[in-house]
């Protein structure tokens, strides 16, 4: 039986927040994302010979970051394919994380601190698509977000779930999203649209069966998807799908980068 518990939610309980790239080559990786979607990078020392890699629309150290990328630990490397996953902020990491169990999901890392950062935990929802979940801590330095929907930011989060309903109902309880609409796809199902505190952030739908296991995939936004996918071309990344038209007047693209990592793209034009 699902269950959640009864304390009333912050106005930031289930915003995504962040988007991070494991991969096994973060110098190529770097090349290739900076190429295709403008980014610059911000390397970070963490100590024994790693960094962590801001990725920031703008240059210079007060530039917004739109997310992160770090090398895979070695000892994951034969398990652990290249991969983006998004980290959505909860008001108690230890709390949520609980809650992922109780309702038949999974931590795969217990909560823990990130000095100056704030604590998070990795976790999956029952069908075993992997989220973080983050409890940042307050930074009044921050530079201001990117306008909404400007190149390079984070536009849509999309779920591949083994069972629309139940995957619906389990991150409803979970982080208090909503149901905003759904559009039929015919033989595919629904494509159910919905919303973070009234704000339509993303779309569930059932697994493909080209899609090996239930997961969840992250579009950023470009100008144009046509000319982006010139670019994952010249980069040495592949194109799965695209460009193709969605309702909403939108295009979207699907691909994978040099490294395996797969991605979407999405813009107002071709």
């Amino acid at each position: 039986m699902l269950q959640t518990a009864s304390e009333t939610r912050s106005e930031t309980h289930g915003k995504f927040i962040w988007c991070e790239l494991m991969t096994s080559d973060t110098e190529a990786a770097g090349r290739f994302y900076s190429s295709v979607l403008g980014w610059s990078l911000n390397t970070m020392p963490m100590g024994e010979g790693d960094a962590y890699h801001l990725f920031q629309i703008g240059e210079g150290d007060k530039c917004p970051g739109i997310g992160g990328m770090m090398r895979i630990p070695t000892e994951m490397a034969g398990s652990m394919p290249p991969n983006w996953s998004g980290y959505v902020a909860v008001d108690d990491v230890d709390r949520t994380a609980r809650e992922f169990e109780q309702n038949g999901g999974t931590v795969h890392r217990q909560p823990e601190d990130i000095p100056q950062v704030g604590r998070f935990a990795v976790v999956a929802d029952p069908h075993g698509a992997v989220l973080n979940i983050m409890t940042p801590l307050p930074m009044d330095d921050m530079p201001p977000p990117p306008p909404e929907g400007a190149p390079g930011t984070v536009g849509w989060h999309e779920l591949y779930a083994a069972d629309l309903e139940e995957a619906f109902e389990f991150y409803s309880r979970i982080f208090g999203w909503t149901k905003d609409s759904d559009f039929d796809m015919g033989e595919m199902g629904a494509y159910r649209l919905f919303a973070e505190h009234g704000k339509q952030t993303g779309g569930m739908m059932k697994r493909p069966e080209e899609i090996p296991m239930p997961c969840w995939v992250y579009y950023f936004n470009v100008e144009s998807v046509e000319a982006a996918i010139g670019r994952v071309r010249a980069g040495g990344g592949q194109v799965l799908n695209g460009p193709m038209e969605v309702p909403g007047s939108s295009w979207i693209a699907q691909c994978t980068d040099p490294q395996g990592a797969f991605f979407c793209l999405a813009s107002m034009q071709k």
